[in-house]
């Protein structure tokens, strides 16, 4: 009996033992994955195999810029595109000629137009080595120029910002083909009694930007536009004041919310461009208490430009702080804290995801141009986990629960394949690409056969139910309504309307998923 108890005693303690151990076991696996700490991953060498579909999609991405050229056109591989605005300008003595109609319409906006410069320089910068893999750089160094040519026409003296062409009553007012426009095409600028710090804040951004991408290019050219960019950023801090209060019919169009965000975006370009550490002192010390909104995120678009200056100070926090102040790199780090609220606010996994997605997964924040915020936030979380991979960084924390720069990654990714037609609508909302994509694009020349004559009034072919006559080839479109769902008629410009600014941040986003591939620790 006595060796019979002990036994049953050697049992009870066995199991005792071993719901123990099972507990602490368990305890141990939730703080792993709680804390999901993981090695960092190797940091890719050149650009590696190709994803062909992205590198599909940026081909014909870059086909937007083409259509959207105004001026005497070079090499120009849009048959359905002509010579057109030949005058722009000429009521100043200055040649306003190039530069990039905006959308579906014939206006020159230089606010818009300067920020598609910027994020196109960007995205060179950071992807450079991807588009040329896939034979696209060439193409998008070309559609950068011919905005920057503009812009540096647009900035004939130190303190004057020529930053519209075309009335957009007059221009909105007709339905007709560029190279046929005979309406009026007045001028109109910022100075010192019309301060404009937004648009010439930003122009300055677009110019040093672009200044780096052109330094082994043409190095005359690129000192010029720095040479403009550091004027012009003198101008727009020293004159303060919002364009769109300078000028109120402005208001209906592109609107400034503010220009706080504009200062601290230029003074970070210009900060890379020149490793002047002024610039940084300005958006570190100065003035990013004031204009930062850290710990704040914000959604990255042609008007708020602080969730992008989060992520490309974040840059500067990754790779190149050794030589700032204790001050400066806290201001660095907080930056890079901001933009990590960003990030986390993106993956829908993360405790502080936002909710605000379509049940198809797209992150929807407003009804009209649908896709820019989530294509804009995807190239920002894109940039973020390659920054993230090339220092390194295994993981990034969001609210107790961590995340890879894959899981940044397969974000982008899931956000770019909607678009391309992984969507219930089951259509590419890149015009163009795959087999079924918007036929009726709420664009003027796209929808005009080019040997129409329609003077002003071709407004049957606005409210035409036939397809348009001519592609429209890297159209982004509006996109998808809330409940993903789209109608594809040329009157319903809140969904089918494209525009530049968003086929640059679309290009960004493809060139970053081409190939995986290091970014460069320095832009210069």
């Amino acid at each position: 009996m006595a060796a019979e108890s002990r036994c049953k005693g050697c049992t009870g303690w066995l199991i005792v033992l071993v719901v123990a151990a099972l507990v602490v076991t368990a305890a141990v696996i939730a703080i792993k994955k709680k804390t999901h700490h993981s090695e960092a991953s190797p940091v890719p060498g050149p650009p590696g195999a190709v994803v062909q579909k992205y590198s599909n999609a940026l081909s014909v991405a870059l086909q937007f810029f083409q259509i959207q050229k105004a001026g005497k056109l070079v090499n120009n591989k849009i048959s359905w595109r002509g010579d057109s605005a030949l005058k722009d300008g000429s009521d100043a003595g200055l040649d306003l000629s190039k530069g990039m109609y905006d959308a579906g319409d014939h206006m020159k906006f230089g606010f818009p137009m300067a920020f598609t410069a910027t994020v196109l320089s960007w995205v060179i910068l950071e992807y450079g080595d991807q588009m040329a893999a896939v034979k696209q750089l060439d193409s998008a160094q070309d559609s950068l120029k011919w905005i920057t040519d503009y812009l540096i026409h647009a900035h004939p003296s130190e303190n004057v910002l020529y930053i519209q062409v075309g009335d957009p009553k007059a221009d909105h007012s007709c339905w007709e083909r560029p190279e046929t426009m005979s309406e009026k095409r007045p001028l109109k600028q910022v100075n010192p009694k019309l301060p404009g710090t937004d648009v010439a804040a930003e122009t300055a951004a677009a110019m040093a930007a672009a200044s780096m991408v052109f330094k082994s290019i043409d190095s005359k050219y690129s000192d010029s536009l720095l040479q403009h960019a550091q004027q012009l950023f003198t101008f727009a801090d020293n004159y303060r004041g919002s364009y769109s209060i300078s000028i109120p019919e402005l208001q209906n169009f592109y609107n400034s919310t503010g220009y706080e965000d504009e200062l601290l975006w230029a003074a970070a370009w210009l900060y890379h461009a020149t490793g002047d550490q002024s610039y940084l002192s300005y958006v570190t010390v100065e003035n990013g208490n004031s204009y930062a909104d850290w710990g704040r995120p914000t959604w990255f678009s042609w008007d708020d430009k602080r969730a992008g200056t989060q992520v490309l100070l974040s840059r500067v926090h990754f790779f190149g702080s050794k030589l700032s102040s204790n001050a400066e790199n806290k201001g660095l780090q907080l930056y890079r804290k901001t933009a990590e609220a960003v990030v986390c606010g993106l993956l829908p996994d993360s405790p502080t995801a936002t909710s605000s997605r379509t049940d198809g997964g797209l992150v929807w924040i407003d009804e009209w141009n649908a896709l820019q915020h989530p294509v804009a936030a995807s190239f920002l979380a894109l940039l973020y986990s390659d920054y993230m991979l090339t220092s390194r960084t295994a993981e990034v924390d969001c609210s107790g629960k961590s995340f890879t720069p894959s899981d940044l990654r397969n974000f982008a990714m899931s956000q770019a394949d909607y678009v391309l037609g992984s969507n219930p609508m089951e259509m590419s909302y890149l015009v163009g690409y795959g087999s079924k994509y918007p036929q009726q694009v709420h664009h003027r020349g796209a929808s005009i056969p080019a040997d129409a004559n329609t003077g002003c009034k071709g407004f049957d072919y606005l409210t035409s139910t036939d397809p348009n006559p001519n592609v429209a080839m890297g159209a982004l479109v509006g996109g998808p309504f809330k409940n993903d769902s789209y109608i594809d008629v040329r009157n319903n410009s809140m969904q089918a309307e494209p525009s530049t600014y968003n086929s640059a941040i679309l290009v960004g986003l493809l060139s970053g998923l081409v190939t995986t591939s290091s970014v460069a620790q320095s832009l210069t």
